[in-house]
């Protein structure tokens, strides 16, 4: 039975999953992230950032990649206009959550190799790693709020202009 099912529907399963994904892995490793870092556990923190930045490329940075490719696919194959006001705007925001993504993975990997110096010298965590965390936690909030918006739009599919 499921094997009959059209391209479209295989199409959009994939970008629901995808979309899940994406948004769980983001809100999951950072929730772990953040408390890790606000405990002050030096070894926690170390332990917690090598796993996030394995999680961003086992499974965020994927997910990133099949949610466009799917999308066009599916706004193709619908007949839907591309030009639609909220695909623009979820054009917008996808580009605004890559933008945020990005350095927010250097700053992963560098509060990561700072904590990992800090378990292996003995020595607490240095000012560049809360530098890193701060500016980590300031662009995780626009990412966020696009993705969630993101959602709003494909559920609504409002006409916005």
């Amino acid at each position: 039975m499921i094997l009959s099912i059209d391209s479209y529907l295989w199409m959009k399963w994939l970008h629901i999953l995808s979309s899940t994904v994406l948004f769980g892995t983001g809100i999951g490793t950072a929730f772990q992230m953040w408390f890790a870092h606000l405990r002050g556990d030096v070894r926690g923190i170390a332990i917690v950032t090598g796993n996030v930045v394995l999680a961003d490329w086992l499974f965020t940075l994927p997910a990133g990649i099949v949610q466009p490719i799917t999308g066009l696919a599916l706004a193709m194959q619908s007949g839907l206009d591309p030009a639609a006001s909220w695909l623009v705007v979820t054009y917008a925001l996808y580009v605004l959550a890559f933008i945020c993504w990005v350095p927010v993975v250097v700053l992963q990997i560098r509060a990561r190799d700072l904590a990992a110096q800090a378990v292996a010298t003995g020595q607490p965590l240095p000012p560049d790693y809360y530098s890193a965390m701060r500016i980590w936690f300031t662009l995780g909030w626009p990412a966020f709020i696009a993705l969630v918006v993101i959602y709003l739009l494909m559920v609504a599919k409002p006409d916005l202009w």
